[in-house]
């Protein structure tokens, strides 16, 4: 640190949690940052709560506080904004804990995007580049759910809070002065809207890689399989794959051993799931096995062919085109997501459609020119 910084209030009572969460609701920001534990259990255990003001920080212990209710007003008040950095698992941290995320939210780091600097920029490499100070890293990997925590953890976790604080002051008015508030508020609730979102263990086996290389047959087994880690996981607080490597997975589809040592010997199998759930992981097979064929899922669509690269770089060049003129950072402007879900609508010869995924300013800003392009309307060179 480059300079001394104020001593932070600690905060492990409820009724101070109460009173600090009734000023901070008089704010027009809070900076917000946590600290956790998630080494091999399914949801984050927080350690540390910590909220900047702009001249104070102070570190709320989750491990002392019972009633959250004057948080979640804070978190969901509509009149303070939440800032944070890199939030996605902050927000799970959060979700765990008291149930809400926090809205409106400010990513420091998609703002740092927006402004043209790099797409993914981390909390101490973005301090360093508008504030100048270095930030020691020795704290990250400490254990969080000791106490008393050390002093370097207390100043460590102090720093993050004041100089978020700190980088929004400088960002918050950039972002107002180039028109992109609305824009980055937009995208900042769409991540809220997904930490919210709950994964149905019934459509578990979608988002495994390599399904989409499965018969109907083997997916009926992958669906199985993939529901049971996601509820055990869930019920057990452990670790996706620590109770099942999802490599794993797709090899069981197809394979499907039916005794111990075939199920021992699957690629990345380990021999803790085995032990523990190697006779479980065999009747989910044979269930699978047994599902009607007319209940057998539909198969899964194939990653995009090589023939449609030409048409996915001809509609990228539309929103680096943009992101130029804007100053804003290429890879924000249009998501791959968004690419192939256009691309998919008429591949390969059209007419195509903007799909649903493609939503907001983006659409507003592009839709019509990414039409063109993919229809022969218009060529780029």
């Amino acid at each position: 640190m480059t300079s001394a910084l104020p001593d932070p209030l600690m905060i492990d009572h409820d009724a101070d949690l109460a009173y600090w969460c009734a000023r901070w609701l008089e704010l027009p920001y809070v900076a917000v940052d946590t600290e956790f534990e998630r080494t091999e259990t399914f949801f984050p255990i927080a350690g540390l709560i910590q909220i900047g003001d702009g001249t104070s920080a102070y570190l709320i212990d989750p491990l002392a506080i019972s009633d959250w209710s004057p948080l979640v007003a804070l978190l969901q008040s509509p009149t303070v904004l939440k800032v944070l950095h890199a939030c996605s698992e902050d927000l799970e941290v959060f979700m765990k804990l008291c149930g809400v995320a926090p809205a409106p939210l400010f990513d420091t780091q998609m703002a740092a995007a927006y402004l043209g600097m790099d797409f993914s920029m981390g909390y101490s490499r973005l301090v360093k580049a508008l504030l100048n100070i270095e930030l020691s890293n020795a704290e990250t990997r400490s254990n969080w759910l000791q106490r008393p925590l050390s002093n370097d953890q207390v100043t460590y976790a102090a720093a993050d809070a004041l100089h978020l604080a700190e980088l929004y002051q400088l960002l918050g008015p950039r972002i107002e002065a180039a028109g992109l508030t609305a824009w980055l508020l937009e995208d900042s609730a769409e991540l809220v809207s997904t930490a919210g979102r709950v994964q149905e263990p019934e459509t578990a086996y979608l988002n495994i890689k390599q399904a989409w290389r499965l018969k109907p047959s083997e997916l009926a087994i992958l669906k199985l399989l993939a529901s049971w880690r996601e509820r055990e996981s869930r019920q057990r607080d452990q670790a996706r794959n620590r109770l099942l490597r999802e490599k794993t997975l797709c090899p069981l589809a197809q394979r499907q051993p039916d005794n111990l040592q075939a199920l021992s010997r699957i690629e990345d199998m380990h021999p803790r799931s085995v032990r523990q759930d190697g006779q479980a992981i065999l009747e989910l097979i044979r269930a699978g096995q047994a599902v009607p064929e007319a209940d057998w899922p539909e198969r899964l669509q194939e990653p995009l062919p090589a023939d449609a690269n030409k048409l996915l770089k001809a509609l990228r060049k539309v929103g680096q085109r943009h992101a130029v003129k804007l100053g804003m950072a290429e890879e924000l402007m249009l998501r791959k997501k968004h690419l192939e879900a256009l691309v998919r609508t008429g591949h390969p010869g059209g007419p195509y459609q903007l799909p649903d995924e493609l939503s907001g300013w983006r659409r507003a800003l592009m839709g019509d020119e990414l039409l063109a392009v993919a229809n022969g309307r218009e060529q780029l060179a």
